[in-house]
């Protein structure tokens, strides 16, 4: 079975601030999660990921330092704001509703038995 990709990726800003809504976190771990919790049928590309966080950090939704890493590679985590989790809950809620909305529009799909 295939992911819609499109209506993931329009969803990808919700779905990067669900993950921070966890934990702050850095780009492989988040991707590395929503895969995952895909059963590895979805994967952010790099460019996809990295725009986002961009266009959230702009718009105010999160915030990035960078990690203390011991003996690794030093890592830009990324912290959602208050902004961002309202943000999120709007987004989730929108999603619900759009979600309601196309369960009952494809509801039997005009099938015939």
């Amino acid at each position: 079975m295939s992911i819609a990709s499109d209506l993931i990726r329009g969803n990808t800003d919700t779905i990067i601030l669900a993950n921070l809504l966890v934990e702050d976190s850095y780009g492989y771990k988040i991707n590395k999660a929503i895969n995952e919790k895909t059963n590895h049928y979805y994967e952010l590309k790099e460019a996809t990921l990295y725009t986002a966080f961009k266009r959230l950090e702009e718009s105010g939704c999160i915030t990035s330092y960078w990690g203390d890493e011991k003996g690794g590679a030093r890592r830009r985590y990324y912290a959602i704001t208050p902004l961002g989790k309202e943000t999120y809950r709007m987004r989730k809620k929108g999603w619900e509703t759009a979600k309601q909305i196309i369960d009952k529009l494809i509801s039997d799909g005009g099938e015939q038995q």
